[in-house]
């Protein structure tokens, strides 16, 4: 069996489970609510008192990572739902700066105009400083794709080190040239 597929996943007080009969999984809890759909027929959802577990009727290679793949979704929307997800971005640089005005986010990254992104319903965007950027939601998956589409509009360079980071990301620094004989 596939070791992460098979182990229940716990719900937590004030957070309500449901399926669907088309096989839809609905998680509801403090913070908003989240819904997946489970696209395999060989693998099905049961909700026992205070724990849910993923099973699945066959054992072929799919099907297997599937199985995984499920129960994975089904915690992280648990969790999304109690406590929220948040990735760190640094902004390194000279005059690089960012600001946030509602859901847009405006970054000054070395481009001879201001660079907006768009935060996506469901998540927030901040700046606690004018170098830090923190992107926050219920969702793992809005939350890591906003702040790789904010990474990509200037990744980092490695000479340098100019450019849109995570926090906990390690840049090798490479050595520039060296004058020759």
């Amino acid at each position: 069996m596939s070791r992460i597929g098979r182990m229940p996943i716990a719900i937590p007080a004030g957070v309500t489970v449901t399926e669907t009969p088309d096989k839809d999984v609905i998680v509801k809890g403090p913070l908003g609510q989240l819904q997946e759909k489970i696209n395999s027929k060989h693998i099905s959802v049961k909700i026992e008192g205070s724990e849910i577990r993923v099973e699945r009727d066959q054992d072929t290679k799919d099907v297997k990572s599937l199985h995984g793949l499920y129960r994975m979704l089904i915690a992280n929307m648990v969790e999304g739902v109690t406590k929220g997800f948040s990735k760190k971005l640094i902004v390194n640089g000279v005059g690089y700066k960012c600001s946030v005005v509602g859901n847009k986010l405006t970054m000054n990254i070395g481009f001879s105009h201001p660079v907006e992104v768009i935060a996506p319903e469901g998540v927030t965007v901040s700046c606690p400083t004018p170098t830090e950027i923190e992107v926050k939601g219920i969702s793992k998956q809005i939350v890591g794709q906003t702040a790789a589409t904010i990474r990509e509009k200037k990744v980092v360079e490695p000479y340098h080190l100019y450019g849109i980071r995570y926090s906990d990301e390690v840049v090798q620094k490479k050595e520039g040239k060296t004058a020759g004989k």
